[in-house]
């Protein structure tokens, strides 16, 4: 991760520690002869700021792997009898808007009651945001999974109707590829996320993209996907077939092996 702005979107300030990881990382690019970096944002930080040379930084997605993510009917027993399921995987952490999300779910409640939400994943906010969920009312719309093995994870995912990714518009997120996203996409699901830079990168047209912050705005994303079946199956292709033919790790793994090669 680019450290100096994860210390940001924890804190929200910079201060003493926030120079002291940008001390570090300037030393760390200094004493590297080549750098790694998982997307095109990422590179213009070693180079502009880690004083890297161009040729010296190599570009290598962190793809997912086809093999892991296999495409299946799913199980309705995660929609709990209702027509729609919408998933969420990832980490449960401040920066990465569970909150909102759940916002956005208390507004698409109060217009319909045949949506099923499904969170996967830990983290340090999982506790807080159960709370909130309770709070506002949301138990029986929202099941929260935890950490799970790979086949729950995947077997959630394939019953989804549609994905989300309420990461909040942080530089840190803005500038970060999410795993998540790409794990969507390898399922053919069509995805909510706030405008970001690198998530509009990534998913291009396979998303929906709210008004950065507005849950009202991402709910009725999420509603208007949930009444357009013929777009959400578009966005599916779509996102599928650029994870098949650009982004996958077959393709991505090739780039890492030359790029140690030429090293």
């Amino acid at each position: 991760d680019i450290n100096p702005e994860l210390y940001i979107a924890k804190y929200n300030k910079k201060g003493f520690f926030y120079k002291m990881l940008l001390v570090m990382e300037r030393l760390t690019f200094k004493i590297a002869n080549y750098s790694i970096a998982t997307n095109e944002s990422y590179k213009s930080i070693a180079v502009q700021r880690g004083k890297m040379p161009v040729d010296k930084v190599q570009v290598v997605r962190s793809g997912p792997k086809l093999d892991r993510l296999k495409i299946t009917k799913g199980n309705s027993q995660y929609k709990k009898g209702r027509n729609f399921l919408v998933g969420y995987v990832g980490v449960i952490g401040a920066q990465e808007g569970l909150d909102l999300l759940l916002e956005s779910v208390k507004y698409i409640v109060g217009v319909r009651t045949d949506i099923q939400f499904a969170i996967v994943g830990g983290g340090t906010e999982l506790e807080k945001v159960k709370k909130m969920a309770s709070d506002l009312g949301l138990t029986d719309y929202v099941d929260f999974y935890g950490r799970v093995d790979d086949a729950t994870l995947v077997d959630v995912l394939n019953t989804t109707d549609i994905c989300v990714n309420p990461d909040r518009p942080t530089i840190m997120n803005d500038l970060s590829t999410m795993n998540k996203i790409m794990e969507y996409m390898a399922l053919k699901k069509p995805i909510v996320q706030y405008d970001l830079k690198e998530g509009r990168f990534s998913s291009q047209q396979a998303s929906l993209y709210a008004e950065n912050t507005s849950t009202t705005d991402f709910a009725k994303k999420i509603l208007w996907l949930v009444d357009n079946p013929e777009e959400r199956n578009r966005m599916g292709v779509f996102g599928y077939s650029r994870v098949l033919n650009e982004l996958s790790w077959e393709f991505e793994s090739k780039k890492l092996v030359l790029f140690y090669r030429r090293i």
